[in-house]
């Protein structure tokens, strides 16, 4: 048998809750470090990201309804799934990084639950750090609440390929937001097996949407759907994110991207309060004192 011919697994794309081949029927060849064929992940397509932001716009107001409590403990759950499928994702890390040892490899899986569980744990609290009660003139009480702006896009960046996914996707939805996610074009089966740690878990379909494919034909129908909220560029290049804000601009999408302090994905600085208020709108309301 040694001049068989392997059968190798193409990752389909996930939005609203399933596995999806493209509209396209097209694939490309996913090579690990060493540059050996991996798998096929789906190249998707400008339709595929119309259907992804659908999904997420019809998930949004279901998901930003429930009780912060309860988005904390979806999050966790996500942890608890990908804890039980460690060795695993260690492994997918190990073979997509570049030059990314097994130790390492199990370090970034291990950091990538811990964020999990550190934004689960802000699910009920961040509402109160970040709002509060306004002093204001008069007979009134003016409250500000932080509230999900909606929709987010998110462009993940190649390296490493896990901690970056979480470190952005995390606190995009504890609010309530919904994501569409373009994942890494270079390594892409990591976002697609953390995409089956989410349909194990109890994030609601249409919550988190991964499409793969090439940056250059996904992130301009992204950056300009009009029912695309916020944009997180953090995985574009300068060229590429120029592009993707002149576009956002026309829709008035508010345009983010991580800081260099941010992109230390193992420090602490990747993970704050602070990046949840980023995907969030205040709301101020004012109500008359009794007497």
């Amino acid at each position: 048998m040694s001049d068989r011919l392997a059968v190798n697994k193409t990752y389909k794309q996930f939005i609203g809750g399933a596995f999806e081949r493209s509209e396209s029927g097209r694939s490309y060849p996913v090579a690990g470090a060493g540059g050996e064929l991996l798998a096929n992940a789906i190249q998707g397509s400008r339709k595929d990201v119309r259907d992804a932001v659908a999904a997420a716009r019809s998930a949004q107001a279901g998901w930003a309804g429930r009780t912060a409590y309860n988005r904390g403990q979806v999050l966790y759950r996500v942890a608890e799934v990908m804890e039980s499928r460690r060795d695993e994702f260690s492994a997918e890390v190990a073979r997509a990084g570049d030059g990314c040892s097994h130790e390492a490899a199990a370090q970034e899986t291990a950091s990538a639950i811990d964020r999990w569980v550190w934004y689960a744990g802000w699910a009920d609290k961040f509402s109160t750090v970040l709002g509060g009660a306004n002093p204001v003139a008069g007979p009134y009480f003016n409250l500000s609440v932080p509230e999900p702006v909606g929709v987010v896009g998110i462009v993940v960046p190649d390296e490493p390929p896990l901690l970056p996914l979480v470190s952005r996707l995390a606190p995009v939805i504890v609010s309530g937001n919904t994501a569409v996610v373009l994942a890494s074009q270079r390594c892409p089966l990591v976002a697609i097996t953390l995409a089956e740690t989410l349909a194990l878990s109890d994030v609601p379909s249409g919550v988190v949407n991964i499409l793969t494919g090439h940056r250059n034909e996904l992130v301009s129908p992204l950056a300009g759907h009009v029912a695309v909220d916020s944009l997180d560029l953090t995985g574009c290049d300068a060229e590429l994110a120029a592009d993707a804000a002149r576009q956002a601009a026309a829709t008035i999408t508010r345009v983010v991207s991580a800081s260099a302090a941010e992109r230390q994905w193992a420090d602490e600085s990747a993970q704050s309060p602070y990046l949840i208020d980023v995907f969030c709108e205040t709301k101020t309301v004012w109500h008359p004192k009794g007497r």
